[in-house]
């Protein structure tokens, strides 16, 4: 089922008390397992962390890019930029069982799968940059997904963030250099906000009391307040921050900084760099064009998707130092973990 707008079941209330809610918990695993998209391969593929070994590969949809696992841990869901279509694929064989169209010329982007506990439901929240809008499918694994569009009206919206509780979404519109506010249970856009030059990178505290901003053609990093959108801080990082990703425990924000092959790490309480870790050198950035990073469930790791390299390294975060460098499809991109 398909909608366009109207109000959608969920909780209301002040944004403290929406944020207050906390993700669901994942299945158990034997290991932790790392789902990649290979946007120039055209590929999805799954890794073993024990073992460090690609186990499974296979095709996808055109360009694929972000992924997101399911509350349970039973499915992947891949949004095909090249398309518009978002696919579900089980995370024990990457077999495709669902495939949602979310019209033409949608591009979808950034995706994000959560389970709101008190309604029974799982939600997937999807970008879908051609049509300036963001996507809530609720019951995707359902015989009859609740498909709604939501305007953003502004270009090239990107990636997505969304509380815990999933009663508020927020998108990256890299072609307006915006963020955007959106209520979910109205369906509606609430403001948009000027943020920096050329702003990607986007994430929302643990708590949700804070939400950053990285904007790549500025070198820098803003705290906005989730609700106003007001810019509270300005950190300048390494070169390029793609995208911003906050530990589990909230401590740290980092970003991954493509032209120097680095990661600004950001004291989340000072808003203030501490660190930087060298994944690979200056010389080094083009050959291997990192993007999107991710962080272990625990918070000991750092996974960064080397694009142009087909590698992702896997960096300690205790000591900075590059483990190792997992072979995955070619273009890896977009990364997902288990558990």
């Amino acid at each position: 089922m398909r909608r366009g707008g109207g109000r959608i079941i969920g909780q209301a209330g002040v944004l403290a008390a929406l944020l207050a809610g906390a993700p669901a918990a994942r299945a158990e695993a034997p290991a932790e397992t790392l789902f990649v998209a290979g946007k120039r391969g055209n590929t999805l593929s799954k890794l073993d962390l024990a073992s460090g070994e690609e186990v499974l590969r296979v095709p996808s949809c055109t360009n694929p890019h972000e992924l997101a696992t399911s509350p349970d841990g039973k499915h992947v869901a891949l949004a095909c930029y090249g398309g518009t279509t978002i696919d579900i694929f089980t995370t024990a064989t990457l077999t495709k069982v669902r495939s949602i169209d979310l019209g033409v010329n949608a591009r979808p982007h950034g995706i994000v799968w959560q389970q709101d506990v008190a309604l029974g439901r799982d939600t997937i929240f999807a970008t879908a940059e051609g049509r300036k809008a963001m996507f809530a499918v609720n019951y995707p694994l359902g015989e009859d997904p609740d498909i709604i569009e939501i305007s953003t009206d502004k270009a090239g919206s990107h990636m997505v963030a969304v509380s815990p509780d999933g009663a508020f979404a927020w998108t990256m519109d890299m072609g307006s250099g915006t963020v955007t506010l959106i209520e979910v249970m109205d369906a509606r856009a609430l403001r948009s906000s000027a943020v920096g030059v050329e702003p990607e990178g986007i994430a929302l505290s643990p708590d949700g009391k804070t939400l950053w901003v990285s904007a790549r053609g500025s070198d820098t990093v803003f705290t906005l307040d989730p609700l106003t959108l007001d810019i509270r801080s300005e950190v300048a990082t390494g070169r390029f921050p793609l995208r911003i990703a906050v530990r589990p425990q909230g401590d740290v924000a980092v970003t991954s900084n493509l032209r120097d092959g680095s990661l600004s790490v950001i004291d989340t309480a000072k808003a203030k760099v501490i660190r930087t870790i060298d994944v690979s050198s200056p010389a080094e950035a083009e050959a291997r064009f990192q993007v999107t990073i991710l962080w272990s469930a625990d918070g000991s790791k750092i996974y960064v998707a080397e694009t142009a390299s087909d590698t992702i390294a896997e960096v300690d975060y205790a000591s900075g130092t590059v483990l190792r460098r997992l072979k995955a499809g070619e273009g890896g991109d977009g990364m997902a973990i288990l558990p």
